[in-house]
């Protein structure tokens, strides 16, 4: 006689370092294991990656261990990671970030130099039910090839390793479920070129599906961000038949859910740890430093100048909306220097004409330019902001609401249409539609694993300590 046997999965993802609302996520989580435990069913914890994010005091002053404390509390069985943990840490310090894990990181497209999986990953896992049914999960992450690489690892394209995976896995598995930290475009192209997968659980690009899609033969999920939501995959299994017979998912609302008091506990130690870690004194100021978002101002003008010192170039930029506060006289800590500066951007150098250079200072005094509401591109402030130089003079005239950029002189002398220069940026300057001229050239560097706030604690190290 078949039996059908009920099968739970519940997975978050880009929690982004959420971690106020992780607590009513968790709380959930708890509720949700202690309703299939009473019933004798299976019921699964994932998480598919982007859960940290150094722009919270928690992630920077513990490198992300404090998420995996978290993650342990949470009881989260499996996780892939996602760029916030593959390119913010060192090599090293995503090496020690989940050695005290008491989950699995699945990750079968990351290998070092020497092209060997780290030892902290599996390509995949096989579980097995109490009632024998076999689930082989794998996990995948998005392969930003240049800055993988600039941290030594070789990141390698996913689709181009799953048919060697899914042969090996479906060879001991009745269910395949995809933990992918890809975005959904990538989903669904593999749910089209793979249908052994039963189940793809979606992150990266922060789609809410409430309902999740069944593409081909697959079931693709994605849950939003920051927690607000929590995916839930209902599958249903005939052991006579040894098949899925059903499939179901749906993004669940858990913010307005209570915080789970031992999660909410954990939390606060977390954060006095981290503040008292952060606390170290690196410089002191006789002054403000000022800076305006709409123009020029000390402040910013002092991080371009760091930039430009940082990255060895004659000439740098910088967005003002990348420093969040003025900086008041008296002692600067490390708290300070994130709180400013949180956002996980590199600092980069480009080379572009003079021509490319002019069309993108142009662009970047225009009211529209100066007031940009950004999201995404790591920025984590709330407007771009006018453009700050070092190296770079500019002489202004006025354009109706826009300031009109009359001239520009590079160390003193005008600018040359067809001259190459090498220039410091924000390393969202280099991708993405802000600047066309300056994300497609092909001159790229970036500093990694440092940070725009890096630059602003060497300057300030360098000028007041």
């Amino acid at each position: 006689m078949s039996a059908i046997v009920p099968i739970t999965i519940y997975h978050t993802n880009d929690l982004h370092s959420d971690l106020t609302q992780w607590t009513s996520a968790v709380s959930y989580l708890k509720a949700q294991r202690r309703f299939h435990d009473k019933k004798k069913e299976t019921s699964l914890f994932f998480d598919i990656g982007d859960h940290t994010d150094r722009s919270h005091v928690v992630t920077e002053a513990t490198r992300g261990k404090g998420n995996v404390e978290l993650l342990n509390e949470a009881e989260i069985s499996h996780v892939t990671i996602g760029n916030n943990e593959g390119i913010t840490f060192s090599r090293q310090e995503l090496g020690n970030l989940y050695e005290k894990a008491n989950f699995k990181v699945l990750l079968a497209n990351l290998f070092d130099e020497q092209g060997k999986r780290p030892e902290w990953v599996l390509p995949y896992d096989v579980i097995e039910t109490k009632e024998g049914i076999r689930l082989g999960l794998i996990g995948i992450t998005i392969p930003f090839y240049p800055f993988y690489n600039e941290l030594g690892w070789d990141i390698q394209d996913p689709l181009m390793l799953l048919p060697g995976i899914l042969e090996e896995v479906k060879a001991q598995s009745d269910i395949i479920v995809l933990l992918s930290h890809m975005g959904l475009d990538y989903d669904e192209e593999i749910a089209e070129s793979f249908p052994d997968i039963d189940v793809i659980l979606g992150a990266h690009t922060h789609h809410l599906l409430k309902e999740a899609e069944i593409i081909n033969q697959s079931l693709v999920a994605q849950c939003g961000k920051n927690a607000y939501y929590v995916g839930q995959v209902n599958l249903e299994f005939d052991t006579e038949k040894r098949e899925l017979v059903s499939k179901k998912g749906y993004a669940v609302d858990v913010s307005h859910e209570p915080p789970s008091p031992e999660t909410a506990g954990l939390l606060r130690r977390l954060e006095t740890e981290a503040v008292a870690e952060m606390h170290e004194e690196i410089a002191r100021i006789p002054s403000a430093l000022p800076v305006s978002w709409t123009e020029p101002s000390p402040f910013a003008d002092l991080l371009a100048e760091g930039l430009r010192d940082w990255c060895q170039t004659d000439l740098a930029l910088i967005n003002s909306g990348l420093l969040l506060e003025s900086l008041a006289p008296g002692p600067v800590t490390k708290e300070d220097i994130h709180r400013l500066c949180p956002h996980p951007i590199n600092p980069a150098v480009i080379e572009v004409s003079g021509a490319v250079l002019k069309e993108s200072i142009h662009a970047a005094y225009t009211q529209k330019m100066i007031h940009l509401p950004l999201k995404g591109l790591g920025f984590r402030g709330i407007k771009l902001g006018v453009l700050a130089f070092s190296g770079i003079t500019i002489e202004m005239g006025t354009a109706g609401e826009d300031a009109l950029v009359k001239k520009i002189k590079i160390q003193g002398t005008d600018i040359e249409n067809k001259k190459m220069y090498r220039v410091a940026a924000p390393d969202m300057f280099t991708f993405g539609p802000l600047y066309p001229g300056l994300s497609q050239t092909k001159q790229k560097k970036y500093f990694m694993p440092e940070m725009m706030r890096d630059v602003l604690q060497f300057i300030l190290e360098k000028k007041y300590s």
